[in-house]
């Protein structure tokens, strides 16, 4: 079971984001961080990941899928957010 980031951008005005949403929340863990980005705990691969959220895009849409593994930063988070990616860092090293 890998972690992974997820971060899209919808272009067209007014876009639609129910499908994308839908689809990421569908994942058992998942985690909503901020606008339009997204921790998932999956077993499947980024390509996987990329191919299922795939549908809710539009040509000109960007879509954004990496392995969550080793060293990250953030700031101004609560500790149970903290210590969640903290958590899911610890089981990739």
């Amino acid at each position: 079971m890998g972690t992974y980031i997820v971060t899209y951008d919808l272009l067209k005005q007014g876009q639609n984001y129910d499908c994308i949403t839908k689809k990421l929340k569908a994942y058992p863990t998942h985690w909503h961080m901020q606008g339009s980005v997204w921790l998932i705990e999956t077993s499947q691969t980024a390509v996987q990941v990329r191919d299922n959220l795939s549908p809710c895009l539009d040509q000109n849409d960007k879509l954004f899928v990496a392995s969550l593994d080793g060293e990250a930063a953030w700031s101004g988070y609560s500790n149970q957010v903290s210590n969640w990616v903290k958590a899911r860092l610890e089981k990739t090293a």
